[in-house]
């Protein structure tokens, strides 16, 4: 080929290729995102089609909670040993096929067992994803508008839940919330052999550090389990605070087997990782007041503004489209222009306001009065979620992402449940909701600054 002739295929070829690859991350981010929040909207139909009582819904959400928060860090580690894309076709597999046992469940307990399968599949899906995301993309801006890919898509899943939820569960009845999710799992685990990068390491399962991964394992379960149990036994009962407290003894016996590891599940350095630590410190607070906010919104629009599923789900809309738009457009210039640092502190200040307006907009007692302010959560919490996971990977190795962004990824899960057990015994004791609210912004302005211990560069990545 001389110098006159045109060479599309050398530009165009990884270009198309980068995108296919990305585009597959998207979907199987949305997908398990989609999960979490898809059968919110479903549980009364649940109840009443499987004679499950007041006691015993939650866990049809609690079930693929406690299989995601306890097995993530497992996951993770799994991703890094034995490979990304065996993990993420292994993770999208479950998933599928729970979902269709979840759909022609006929029994309460085969309906949560499913749930609780989900979650496993989960747990190996989303470590895979970023771990994907680090290894396909070159730090810098194509790093950061991956990021924001991945990011619109996760946090349109999880906004749009809500409404996905309610139209097919009007129109189709409860089991379609589970078939929903079958087509896209099954896509990703077929197509992600074609689409996504080889792993480039063997797999290695020698590398496990079993004491360590029983440990932890064993701890994050008994959080999750814990911090469920608590809104219903209180913090004082054996299921609730003492599954809290083996938990974190758990957790800290964890440190002496691990010095002691050839081969330790959490390495020491991803201990002292300040891009980590900072970004399991913000997500923690982050998730569990916008996961109140969530509750807040669906539990006013349905029980004193008197919606019906169906529009409820519709009122989640304008919250996912604004998630988009704020981790597609607005997060990639963030990153280019401020950097990590900056914007992350910039989009938890964001948040934290965001909460302490929805305090006022309770207040008013109609959904167009709360509008203006679901969809400014949609825009700060779609911004600043994906910001906390770029800046947990920006501080480790290859061969650690996986296990960096589970270890983020269980924070986030204990977080949420711990912060809505916290403000809704708040709401209880000292004036509602719309207290609730006031009180989870005032923590999320507070731990802004949280940020503003990593260090100062132009750039994420």
């Amino acid at each position: 080929m001389t110098s006159a002739e045109p060479r599309p295929a050398t530009g165009t070829r990884p270009r198309a290729a980068g995108a296919a690859a990305l585009g597959l991350l998207a979907v199987a981010h949305f997908t398990l995102s989609l999960d979490f929040n898809v059968v919110y909207i479903a549980l009364p139909e649940i109840g009443r089609a499987l004679d499950l009582d007041a006691a015993a819904l939650p866990w049809v959400v609690n079930a693929f909670a406690l299989g995601y928060g306890g097995l993530l860090l497992l996951g993770g580690r799994a991703v890094d040993r034995l490979g990304a894309r065996r993990m993420l076709v292994l993770g999208a597999l479950l998933l599928g096929l729970a979902s269709v046992a979840g759909a022609l469940a006929a029994h309460a307990g085969v309906l949560i067992a499913a749930r609780a399968v989900q979650g496993v599949g989960a747990a190996a899906l989303f470590p895979a994803t970023l771990a994907l995301i680090g290894t396909a993309f070159p730090a810098g801006p194509e790093r950061n508008r991956a990021m924001a890919v991945w990011g619109s898509a996760g946090a349109f899943g999880a906004l749009a839940g809500g409404a996905v939820g309610g139209i097919l569960t009007s129109v189709f009845g409860w089991p379609s919330v589970f078939w929903a999710l079958v087509a896209p799992s099954l896509a990703v685990a077929l197509l992600a052999p074609r689409l996504l990068p080889a792993d480039r390491h063997r797999p290695d399962p020698r590398g496990f550090d079993l004491p360590g991964t029983a440990l932890v394992t064993a701890g994050a379960l008994l959080l999750v389990f814990g911090v469920f149990r608590i809104q219903e036994s209180g913090w004082i009962s054996p299921d609730g605070g003492g599954s809290l407290l083996l938990g974190l003894l758990a957790l800290a016996s964890l440190v002496p087997v691990e010095r002691r590891s050839a081969s330790p599940l959490l390495p020491a350095s991803l201990l002292r990782d300040r891009h980590l630590l900072v970004a399991m410190g913000l997500i923690l607070v982050l998730m569990g007041v916008v996961g109140t906010l969530h509750y807040v919104y669906t539990t006013h629009v349905q029980v004193t503004l008197g919606l019906d599923p169906f529009l409820a789900g519709l009122g989640f809309l304008p919250q996912g489209v604004a998630a988009m738009l704020g981790s597609a457009l607005l997060l990639p210039r963030l990153l280019d222009r401020w950097g990590v640092r900056a914007a992350l502190f910039a989009g938890t200040i964001g948040v934290g306001l965001t909460s302490a307006a929805f305090a006022l907009a309770l207040a008013a007692d109609s959904y167009w009065a709360m509008l203006p302010v679901v969809v400014l959560l949609g825009l700060t919490a779609g911004t600043v979620y994906p910001a906390v996971f770029t800046a947990a990977g920006s501080g480790v190795g290859e061969r650690e992402q996986g296990v960096a962004s589970a270890a983020v990824s269980t924070a986030q899960q204990v977080g949420g449940a711990l912060g809505l057990a916290v403000l809704a015994a708040v709401a209880g004791a000292w004036g509602g909701l719309g207290t609730a609210a006031l009180v989870g912004g005032a923590a999320t302005v507070a731990v802004a600054f949280i940020a503003l211990l990593l260090p100062r560069r132009p750039a994420a990545g």
